[in-house]
Parts: structure tokens; sequence; C-alpha cells
């Protein structure tokens, strides 16, 4: 199953080809959806967690791309990379536009590529 491409970011909103627009993201092979901070407890700084990145990982993604905001204030706990590292998951971080455009890449070589994105600061 393929994952999802992104086609259109601006700050606030990105949509996701056949499954909507969204201020934050959550994309996996074969699906997109909310990415709802409150589920984990996740803020600006520590940042993304383990637990953010865990539902891809369940969906079948072998690729994560993380994004650490339009503007980088979004952080990356280092036990998240840690644990990709771990389980031998290709990661990749960038600012949103940057990461939207990897994950993209990685779409067209049809890659197993899960993403989280933010799409304001």
């Amino acid at each position: 199953m393929q994952s999802p491409k992104i086609t259109d970011v601006s700050w606030g909103q990105m949509k996701v080809e056949g499954c909507g627009t969204f201020k934050d993201a959550k994309l996996w092979p074969g699906g997109a959806r909310g990415w709802d901070w409150r589920e984990t407890g996740t803020d600006h700084q520590p940042g993304v967690q383990p637990e953010d990145v865990k539902e891809l990982l369940d969906k079948g993604a072998s690729t994560i791309v993380l994004s650490k905001g339009m503007q980088g204030v979004l952080q990356i706990k280092p036990e998240t990379l840690q644990m990709l590292k771990e389980k031998g998951i290709e990661t990749h971080v960038g600012l949103t536009e940057n990461a939207v455009d990897i994950y993209n890449k990685l779409v067209q070589e049809q890659k197993r590529v899960g993403g989280l994105f933010h799409s304001t600061c």
C-alpha cells in the first residue's frame, strides 16, 4: 500500500491526497489523520515522543520523516531518534517544507514512508 502524497503545505494547513486537510498530520502507508498532540502530551519542548511515532510503525512505515515545524520550534526527543535507530528505521528530520519534499520524494520512490508534520512554528 502506498503512502499518500502531500499536495500542498502552507502556514497552518497541509493537504494530503485522498485524506483531507490538516493543521498537523500523521501519515503512513495507506492513510493519514490529524496529529493531536494531546494524545501523548507532546509540546514544542521536549518535542516529538516515541509514542507519537509508534502508530506509524504499527501501520507499516519502514522510513520516517519528522517535521520540526516551519521555523524549527518543534523539537524531537533524543529517545525518539534512539528508538528509531535501534529498530533500524531510516529517519529524516527537517523544517516542514523540506520534510514535505523529502517525504514526497520517498512516496514517489514507493517507499513505505510515514511522517509527522507540524504546519506552524
